[in-house]
């Protein structure tokens, strides 16, 4: 996100000394993308930040991914995954479930109660959609407060962790739950919404005034910790495992949070779905009209509650289409959606319509959209461009049926 921010205490000039009030030396670090090539921040340190004293392996969530050979569209449903057991006992960072993924983006889900370990995604950025629930996020950049509908981008490498509201205290009354999606690059806004030094355009469905950005600096004192506590980060990272992620700990002599200031383009954020304005228009608007975010070889989309197509002869819900270049994944988070009625599919279920395979409207919702002024839907979409292979809860929450569903008469 190339606009310029900085808190904190920052010295007058880049790479230059600066020093405590006690004349100790701060420790300058340069978070970047694309080598030194791109966007980028300095954050100065209270310890050096390269410091550890112990490291292990993280014995990461089963990454194995299976083909979807032969290829079928599929209906996962999320909400089978788990019980209240292992919600429990959960966090987002060690219990997340793998979905899908292939070599450029994992998505996973997870429903957690438990404060998580300090962590960073050394491989990408990623972008967690919380679908219901509360939670504080704390990073070295500051911390955020998230609820239901809220998209929270971490750029790579960013330590942080995630510590849920009780459900009991939740607004909504439910517990923490996550779609996480790893990308293996940088996510960020589409190119087409910015201008060329980077400021979010007239024609873009959201503006700068529509990010939240992180409330801090935040120090260890300030959550009542001490800047000398011994602290374990998990970090999941580049290696020979399944998909090529393996994970280790490492355990550092400080607490992370010791980043006294920062400045730069490159930080966290948060965007809320409901603060996308919908594109709309006399007849049907294609998935890229929906877009909010573009990783390599993915994007990231929102259908949102919106008026419908106003021409007299118009078809609300989408036209049959084959997925020549990519596969969609489609998770339904809220409201009825037209498209889909008939097939089970509900708040919860995820849709995969890979490419090569022609979808569109279960039988009878064509007909049915005809007349309708607004849609009343919530869901987010994944379109990658390589073909997704499914992840251990994928398998575990398939409803076996979908792919029969345009056969059937509509219920």
């Amino acid at each position: 996100m190339a606009h310029y921010q900085s808190r904190g205490f920052i010295p007058p000039k880049r790479h230059t000394q600066h020093r405590a009030a006690d004349g100790s030396l701060h420790f300058e670090e340069l978070m970047g993308e694309e080598g030194f090539s791109s966007d980028s921040s300095l954050l100065y340190h209270r310890y050096i930040p390269s410091t550890i004293t112990a490291s292990r392996v993280w014995d990461l969530p089963d990454q194995a991914t299976t083909p979807n050979h032969p290829l079928v569209p599929r209906h996962l449903r999320l909400h089978d995954l788990g019980d209240d057991a292992s919600i429990a006992e959960a966090d987002v960072v060690r219990h997340r479930r793998l979905v899908l993924g292939n070599g450029d983006v994992r998505i996973s889900y997870v429903v957690a109660t438990q404060p998580s370990p300090w962590y960073r995604n050394g491989i990408g950025d990623e972008c967690c959609f919380v679908e219901a629930g509360e939670a504080r996020v704390e990073t070295v950049f500051g911390a955020f407060d998230v609820a239901a509908g809220d998209y929270l981008i971490l750029p790579r490498a960013t330590n942080h962790r995630w510590l849920p509201v009780s459900a009991a205290d939740a607004a909504d009354g439910l517990a923490l739950a996550v779609y996480a999606i790893e990308a293996n690059s940088h996510i960020a806004p589409p190119r087409r919404y910015l201008s060329r030094y980077g400021q979010l355009l007239e024609h873009a469905p959201y503006c700068e005034r529509d990010l939240r950005l992180p409330q801090g600096p935040l120090l260890a004192e300030d959550i009542g910790a001490s800047p000398d506590d011994e602290t374990e980060i998990h970090i999941k990272h580049r290696g020979n495992g399944p998909g090529g992620v393996v994970g280790t700990i490492h355990t550092q002599p400080h607490h992370p949070l010791d980043v006294v200031g920062w400045d730069g383009c490159l930080y966290p954020y948060v965007f809320n779905v409901r603060d996308f304005e919908p594109i709309t228009g006399r007849i049907h608007q294609p998935p890229p009209a929906h877009q909010v975010f573009e990783g390599h070889n993915f994007v990231i989309c929102n259908f949102v509650p919106r008026k419908v197509d106003y021409h007299p002869l118009s078809i609300p819900v989408p036209y049959y289409h084959s997925n020549v270049d990519s596969d969609e994944v489609m998770f339904y988070v809220a409201g009825d959606y037209e498209a889909r009625k008939g097939s089970g599919i509900a708040a919860g279920s995820i849709s995969l319509h890979p490419g090569g395979h022609a979808h569109g409207p279960q039988p009878g919702a064509y007909e049915a959209s005809i007349g309708a002024e607004a849609f009343d839907e919530l869901a987010v979409m994944v379109d990658t461009f390589r073909p997704l292979d499914l992840g251990e809860a994928g398998l575990a929450c398939d409803d076996g049926i979908y792919a029969g569903s345009w056969s059937r008469p509509r219920a």
